[in-house]
């Protein structure tokens, strides 16, 4: 008899192991940014955690302090990483041995129709005591629920990941709107400069009028002019305003509580990129971490789902006390252990397992799809900053030539004036000249500087994944090709 048993639980182990799929190979994601080629200038450290001190400005050293104190956006992907580190824990609780404590009393009338009528017992009402604890435990002989802990803490990784990406694009949005205020301020200078001399033209001009030396169409042109150069610093003005609002949603603060803005000169710095920066991207990319996690996350998921295909054996154990007198509950004789066994077979679910394993799998590929797009726009980002960054120095180069060349045919214009030999509005002209020329090489230096910001935010801010990795549990097991 029990060897038939045996027999027929074989055959539904069997049985609810018949659809089991194929064990997936392991993915093999690629560990190199497509950079090759690339031609700028190489030599760069990596950057640091605190890369914006690079600038060695105190001011946005502490607008950067106070936006990762208090902004609303931090305080989300804050919260996202809470909650994911809170399912490893849930996950993990579900793999142990469950305890419960169970403890009831109730009284109950007895049916004078019923089985056993209440003459026959010689009672009517009766009081029913329980106390008891119950324990219950599942094997993971298949691991189920352990690639399902480990899956939260890959999730959790990513979420950790996400985290470090978003703190680098709150610095670095902080560092680009800050250093266009102070470009707005220098521009403004310049804006003002070039009002002033506008103004001594038109002051010629309305002379030359009155001696009848020229129309009043030359009183028009320095009108118009005098309007243009104050619209510009209007316009600067308005720019540099917006600036302050949008530093203050930043850091997630009032603009009273902003740290005093003060202009001073932009930083100037190399714009070269690290030795081997396709090979280190990626463990420099925060957003590129926390996709291989999730694929990872996936690859332990899909696993678990595959276990479902297999019997699930629990254990089920009470320990406890009954007794319709309340008074004897806690006697010898009202002990009522209990232990049992089960088996729980998937043999018809109409399809559910499978489809659930579908729905994992198909996870996977987007969470690959989603690593490969996020590798190549990481390396589209640097590719483009760098870039950017080497033409506008070549411009800047040739802007700086044609500055020198307009603050020379200034100083000589000047000279000319004072041997009288012409009259002061060549050397006005030559300084509007003079003030254009550096107005533009200041708009290089400003987008040089952004795409550097830029450049520092596409090579990773100073993440690193493998300091990371070393300060936390290792569940990699993701292959690199």
């Amino acid at each position: 008899m029990n060897q038939r048993f045996a027999i027929l639980g074989l055959a539904a182990v069997l049985a609810g192991c018949a659809g089991l799929p194929p064990k997936p190979k392991p993915v093999v994601l690629p560990n190199e940014a497509p950079l090759a080629g690339l031609e700028v200038q190489g030599g760069a450290a990596w950057p640091a955690q605190q890369w914006w001190q690079r600038y060695q400005d105190p001011s946005l050293d502490a607008l950067i302090a106070l936006g990762l104190s208090s902004s609303p956006t931090l305080a989300t992907a804050h919260a996202r990483f809470d909650t994911a580190r809170q399912s490893v824990r849930v996950a993990g609780a579900a793999a142990g041995v469950q305890v419960t404590a169970v403890g009831d009393i109730e009284r109950q009338r007895l049916s004078d129709n019923g089985l056993f009528p209440p003459q026959l017992l010689g009672f009517t009402w009766y009081n029913q005591a329980d106390l008891g604890l119950q324990f219950s435990y599942t094997f993971d002989w298949w691991g189920k629920q352990r690639d399902l802990i480990q899956a939260a803490m890959d999730e959790a990784h990513a979420a950790q990941a996400d985290r470090s990406a978003a703190s680098l694009l709150l610095t670095s949005s902080i560092a680009d709107t800050y250093f266009g205020w102070q470009a707005d301020q220098a521009r403004l200078a310049l804006a003002r400069e070039r009002e002033a001399t506008v103004q001594r033209e038109g002051a010629i001009a309305a002379q030359r009028v009155r001696a009848d030396l020229d129309s009043e169409d030359s009183l028009r042109s320095a009108d118009m002019a005098l309007a243009a150069a104050r619209e510009q610093i209007a316009e600067l003005e308005g720019s540099a305003k917006l600036r302050v609002v949008a530093l203050a949603a930043l850091v997630g603060r009032p603009i009273a509580d902003l740290p005093p803005l003060t202009p001073k000169p932009l930083p100037s710095l190399p714009g070269a990129i690290p030795d081997a920066v396709g090979l280190d991207l990626i463990a420099r990319r925060a957003d590129i971490a926390a996709s291989r996690w999730r694929v990872e996350a996936a690859e332990k998921n899909l696993a678990s789902a595959r276990a479902e295909f297999y019997p699930d054996i629990s254990i089920n154990a009470l320990a406890g006390l009954s007794s319709i007198d309340v008074g004897k509950l806690l006697e010898y004789g009202s002990r009522v252990p209990q232990v049992e066994a089960a088996i729980h077979l998937p043999l018809f679910d109409s399809g559910r397992i499978k489809a659930h394993y579908g729905a994992v799998q198909a996870s996977i590929n987007s969470a690959v799809e989603n690593y490969r797009e996020t590798l190549v726009s990481a390396a589209r980002e640097v590719a483009s900053q760098a870039t950017t960054r080497a033409q506008l120095a070549a411009q800047r180069a040739q802007r700086a030539l044609e500055s020198d060349a307009a603050r020379q045919l200034e100083a000589s214009a000047a000279a000319r004036v004072r041997q009288g030999v012409v009259d002061p509005r060549s050397e006005l002209t030559a300084a509007e000249a003079s003030i254009a020329q550096r107005d533009a090489l200041l708009q290089l230096d400003a987008a040089a500087l952004s795409a550097d910001v830029a450049l520092q935010r596409a090579l990773g801010g100073g993440y690193d994944e493998a300091a990371i990795s070393a300060n936390s549990p290792a569940t990699t097991s993701t292959t690199a090709k």
